[in-house]
């Protein structure tokens, strides 16, 4: 990179495509990485391309603190990989892309908005190879302003032709996993007279918990904001502290917060039978997916089962445009996904991880 004044040019590093070992590993297995200082706003904006294999990278716009630059890169390293994944086991004409707004400090509203269009030209810079959705810390509005400096944005509202919040869907999806895994290890999936522990009561989450009330789940929930317990009086759900929803005796375990949270130490004090959530990188290596198996835990992987949000808009780029009821449909076959996987886990002695990235690379093979 090169200094103009205060400002610094974007940096373009191109990569071959490789395989990895580990899919959630923060190594240069891109095809593109962009960093670029805004011009506006003077915060830097990254943009990683894990892959264009089945069609453009689609990707959320996190927008998020940090005390360390290399930490912003790695999250979007690792997010967008992982966006690569979950694409192709949900069988989307997409590639895994992710975009990081770096905040070291609280942004004035105008200050926001000026960061906002400057990640937009940063986008711009990648002429289409990347389209960049909401994500935490992000919202629906927030893709109106970047797309005042870029075409390529995905959820707009529905009165500009897009998909909008593609929040309810995410948790659309969830639940659906939710069942899905309950049927493989209750032997039903009704929800009725089940207990979850959700840990994380964002947008999605929040839902989360309100379908399952809907569905006559008992519920333990927890957030790190404690106004959110007005939503667990709301439900008349237990309200509890993220680390007792880690190890609450419940038959489903629902991470919809940051992941990382199931580890070597974690999984050791889980008291549940299933664990299916809207959380990222739930688990904080691979190895930790056969410590579950062993456990007797069925784990839903979470790149399958909060992909709702990316099936949805990806319905915006079918033809016809986007449409609701699709939108639907296409969520719901979470479950077919699922089921899939559980089957070959079953039948090759594999854990869900394992069959779930498989089905992912089979359908990342080129076309013969």
């Amino acid at each position: 990179m090169r200094h103009r004044g205060r400002h610094v040019a974007a940096a373009v590093i191109r990569v071959p495509a490789i395989g990895s070992s580990d899919r959630y590993a923060a190594s240069l297995d891109h095809e593109d990485l962009l960093v670029h200082r805004g011009r506006r706003s003077g915060v830097y904006c990254i943009v990683a391309v894990h892959s264009t294999v089945r069609g453009p990278a689609l990707g959320g716009c996190r927008m998020w603190h940090y005390d360390d630059a290399r930490f912003a890169i790695r999250d979007a390293l690792r997010l967008s990989q992982a966006m690569t994944f979950k694409s192709a086991v949900a069988g989307l004409p997409l590639g895994g892309g992710k975009g990081v707004i770096m905040l070291r400090e609280e942004l004035t509203p105008e200050r926001r908005a000026d960061a906002l269009r400057d990640f937009g030209e940063t986008v711009e810079m990648l002429h289409g190879r990347y389209i960049t959705a909401e994500d935490v810390g992000t919202s629906a509005p927030d893709m109106d302003v970047i797309a005042t400096t870029t075409s390529h944005v995905s959820g707009l509202a529905r009165e500009r032709g897009g998909s909008g919040d593609p929040s309810p869907y995410t948790a659309l999806g969830v639940v659906t996993a939710i069942e899905v895994t309950c049927e493989r290890v209750f032997g039903s999936a009704g929800m009725r007279g089940r207990s979850v522990a959700i840990s994380g009561l964002g947008n999605v989450g929040e839902r989360v918990a309100r379908r399952l009330a809907d569905a006559g789940a008992s519920l333990v929930v927890a957030d790190i904001d404690e106004r959110k317990r007005a939503i667990a009086d709301e439900l008349g759900a237990r309200w509890v502290t993220p680390d007792e929803a880690l190890t609450a005796p419940v038959d489903v375990l629902a991470p919809c917060a940051l992941g990382g949270v199931l580890d070597h130490d974690s999984v050791p004090r889980l008291r549940c039978r299933a664990i299916a959530g809207a959380a990222n990188n739930q688990l904080a290596d691979d190895e930790v997916a056969a410590l579950l198996r062993d456990g007797g835990i069925l784990w839903a992987p979470d790149f399958v089962a909060n992909a709702g949000g990316i099936i949805n808009i990806a319905v915006e780029f079918e033809p016809g445009g986007y449409d609701p009821d699709r939108a639907e449909t296409r969520v719901r076959g979470i479950a077919d996904t699922l089921r899939t996987i559980f089957d070959e886990a079953e039948r090759e002695g594999v854990t869900a991880l394992a069959a779930a990235m498989a089905l992912a690379h089979r359908n990342l093979e080129p076309p013969a």
